[in-house]
């Protein structure tokens, strides 16, 4: 990792990012991050302790002259998503972020950088840490498993928090005051199909899609990115007529909260269409790349073929009504809010394809604002499985967070960032989910905020953090808690 992380400014953020991000942390096998953060309010002599689902919670006292102050809970999550490329050579189970300056942006070599949401457990660390901020009380409140699950946030019990205000430092734009995000429902469809053997006379081929940009299911699911999966079935959608192609194995995407970068498929194809094949499809290809050049420029779909055909295929039956329902099943934006500008109300993230050996899954995560609106999308996505003989299951349901313009800390926060910045920030709700809409269940009376450095690219490895940004958020930060209002 590069000595020039460690020499920004404020130093105190970013070495605690630094060491932070060479920690191991991914979703649901944080025992490394869990003790690494539990050793560090161990050894500042603060009270430190993890709750029963093991996040993990770290109380300050208050500093000379703000005892009387409102107690506030920093959240942050513990957890990173873990994406890389597919020519990088890296090992997240054991290995440090490889991170690197590149003019105001601090990035990873090949793979997520981890600022979401590690520079704002960072953040948190060096309050902690620090000897010279002035800070009413403060309970640190680090999640674990908010990118898979939310298992922190919802297993969270009443009563463990003494807090009255929240900071979720969690939001990626610095012009942004976040209250209120998008609920959430993990949509899983599954069939199983008897294969068939390969018809003789046939040839193999790998399809394969890749070089798009990918990102945060939630956060860039408005800028037209392209769908791995869903432009990998529309190259297969006409293919078994045109050329007797069958479907032996896709595998696409890897996360249901990110839009899927990267899709493999292995076909066959009658050898009679062999010379035709690359050469008609790619039609295809430059209608799709056209489509595409301005959000996606570096979109590739490459044809290669195999030395040895597939032995077994998915009937072409089966495949018909397969790539159909995948045709049919949204993907993107569904609806934009009547009550924001600018912000997606409902959306569907076709996130996980992976068929072959005579199974077939496909995985989704519908997120809406409204709740109600959550599940009419969900049941759009069911229906679209259901017609072509899938199980469709719900799972994993969240809340969404509803706004409070009338927010007490919202008033505190407001004339700080004019004050500092010359002008007012955007007060909105976000399209992500965050874990205030969850703590609240438990905490119905705790008043919440929610902001954060600018990260772009998170859920990708083109995740990266502004650096000038971060130095903007710090001081905002630190200016919020010497502004904590009296307690009642």
């Amino acid at each position: 990792m590069s000595h020039e992380i460690r020499n920004l400014e404020p130093q105190a953020l970013w070495n605690k990012f630094a060491d932070l991000n060479a920690v191991p942390r991914p979703s649901k096998k944080e025992d490394r991050v869990i003790a690494f953060m539990k050793d560090f309010g161990n050894q500042l002599g603060l009270e430190t302790f993890e709750d029963e689902i093991r996040n993990v919670i770290i109380r300050k006292p208050a500093t000379p002259g703000m005892e009387n102050r409102k107690t506030v809970v920093l959240q942050g999550h513990l957890d990173m998503v873990h994406q890389k490329n597919n020519d990088t050579v890296f090992d997240f189970d054991n290995q440090g972020i490889d991170m690197y300056v590149d003019g105001d942006w601090v990035r990873a070599r090949g793979t997520t950088l981890g600022a979401d949401n590690g520079l704002g457990v960072a953040a948190i660390m060096a309050v902690l840490e620090s000897k010279d901020i002035a800070h009413p009380a403060i309970e640190a409140l680090f999640t674990i498993d908010e990118e898979t699950g939310m298992t922190g946030a919802f297993h969270l019990k009443e009563g463990v928090l003494k807090g009255e205000i929240l900071l979720n430092l969690d939001t990626e734009e610095d012009d942004e005051i976040g209250i209120g995000c998008a609920g959430g429902l993990d949509v899983t469809a599954v069939a199983e199909y008897d294969e068939e053997e390969t018809p003789e006379g046939s040839v193999g081929y790998t399809i394969t899609v890749k070089g798009l940009k990918g990102g945060h299911s939630g956060m860039d699911i408005h800028r037209g990115l392209g769908n791995a999966n869903k432009i990998m079935n529309r190259i297969l959608f006409d293919t078994f007529d045109d050329f007797g192609l069958q479907i032996a194995s896709i595998k696409g995407g890897s996360l249901r909260n990110a839009i899927p970068r990267e899709s493999v498929a292995e076909v066959i194809i009658a050898a009679v269409y062999d010379e035709a094949f690359v050469f008609d499809m790619q039609q295809v290809v430059n209608e799709i790349k056209n489509e595409y050049k301005t959000t996606e420029p570096n979109l590739e779909v490459v044809f290669e073929k195999l030395k040895t055909a597939p032995k077994k295929v998915m009937p072409s039956m089966a495949q018909h009504y397969f790539v159909r329902s995948m045709h049919a099943a949204p993907n993107g934006v569904h609806r934009m809010s009547a009550d924001f500008d600018n912000l997606v109300e409902t959306s569907n993230n076709i996130a996980i394809l992976e068929v072959g050996a005579g199974k077939l899954a496909v995985k989704c995560l519908t997120r809406s604002s409204v709740e109600s609106a959550k599940y009419d999308l969900a049941t759009s996505v069911q229906s679209a499985f259901e017609l072509m003989g899938c199980e469709v299951e719900f799972g994993g349901a969240y809340p969404g967070w509803t706004p409070n313009p009338k927010s007490e800390i919202l008033k505190v926060l407001l004339p700080i960032y004019e004050k500092q910045n010359g002008t007012s920030p955007r007060v909105a709700a976000c399209h992500a989910g965050l874990e205030c809409g969850i703590l609240g269940i438990n905490y119905p009376d705790m008043d919440m905020i929610s902001f954060g450095p600018t990260i772009h690219g998170a859920h990708s490895p083109d995740e990266r953090a502004s650096i000038s940004s971060s130095q903007k958020f710090w001081k905002f930060l630190v200016e919020v808690l010497a502004n904590i209002p009296m307690r009642s």
